[in-house]
C-alpha cells in the first residue's frame, strides 16, 4: 500500500472515529487513493437517509467533501488541504437503503492558491450516476 493511501486511510479512520461530525464517515471503505485521485466506497443504511427512504442530499454533500478533499491530499501539492471556498453538488439519481454507492473523486487542477476537484457517486457498478460534485479548495494556511 503506497504511503498516500496509508495517510488516507489514518486520516478517514480518526475522522470516521472521532466524537464531532466526522463519525458519519465510519462505514465508508477507502478503495484507492494517489496521484490526485481517491475512490471509496458504502453501502447506503439507515443512517444515511432522508425522511423520504433514500440517501440524504447532506451525506452526499458531505462524502463529497471528504473523498475529494482525501484525493487533494494525494496530489503533488505541499499546503494542507485547506479550506472550502465552493462546493457544488448536482442530484441526479435516488440510491435507497441495500444499494452500495461508489465515490470517485480526482484532482482537475491547483494553482497557487486554490485547488479544483471533480466527484462522481454512482451505483450499480457505475451505470447510475447519483450525484456529481465540484469542489474548490483555498490551499494557503487557514488562519482563525
Amino acid at each position: 500500500m503506497s504511503c498516500k493511501m496509508e495517510l488516507v486511510k489514518a486520516v478517514l479512520e480518526k475522522i470516521a472515529n472521532s466524537k464531532g461530525f466526522g463519525r458519519c464517515m465510519k462505514n465508508v471503505r477507502l478503495l484507492s487513493a494517489g496521484d490526485g485521485k481517491c475512490k471509496a466506497q458504502f453501502t447506503v443504511a439507515e443512517e444515511h437517509l432522508n425522511l423520504g427512504g433514500f440517501l440524504h442530499g447532506g451525506f452526499t454533500t458531505t462524502i463529497i467533501d471528504c473523498v475529494s478533499t482525501y484525493a487533494l491530499m494525494t496530489h503533488k501539492t505541499e499546503p494542507p488541504p485547506g479550506a472550502s471556498v465552493d462546493l457544488h453538488v448536482t442530484f441526479l439519481k435516488a440510491a435507497f437503503p441495500g444499494e452500495t454507492v461508489t465515490v470517485d473523486a480526482k484532482t482537475v487542477r491547483t494553482g497557487k492558491t486554490l485547488a479544483f476537484l471533480a466527484v462522481e457517486l454512482t451505483k450499480n457498478d457505475g451505470k447510475d450516476v447519483v450525484a456529481r460534485g465540484q469542489h474548490t479548495k483555498y490551499l494557503a494556511s487557514v488562519s482563525k
